[in-house]
């Protein structure tokens, strides 16, 4: 996936609608799964560090018997990664504002290290001005 820059969608006459940011929200199927706590806090801060984000802080909450939530607050907004390994899924949800962040390349991140099989990506332009 190839990461976009462009934060203005140009309208008739050269106008421009700009948007404060990008909110990604992604399925995996049938890739990597993690109930490390450890892991995937680690896994979190990475993401936002590569998508240019400003890590505040990091919660993880594991479920029994199964399943974990994380999610990292960021200067910019969040990321999340919800877990149901017996359905072999997780959740990811990404939100970035700001000019200077590249929430793509966390998305890309995150598929690098899950490995899911199959992919289905949502991208909403959030905050339009």
């Amino acid at each position: 996936m190839a990461n976009k820059k462009k934060k203005s969608i140009r309208l008739a006459k050269g106008k421009k609608l700009k948007y404060a940011g990008v909110h990604l929200l992604a399925e995996f199927w049938h890739g990597k799964i993690s109930e490390n706590k450890k892991e995937i806090k680690e896994i979190l801060i990475k993401a936002a560090k590569i998508a240019n984000n400003k890590p505040l802080e990091v919660v993880i909450h594991k479920f029994s018997p199964q399943g974990i939530t994380g999610v990292i607050l960021l200067a910019e907004s969040h990321i999340a990664i919800h877990s149901w390994p017996e359905k072999n899924y997780l959740s990811i949800d990404i939100l970035s504002c700001g000019e200077n962040t590249f929430p793509r390349k966390a998305l890309n991140y995150l598929k690098k290290k899950f490995k899911p099989e199959k992919v289905k990506i949502k991208e909403i332009k959030i905050g339009i001005l």
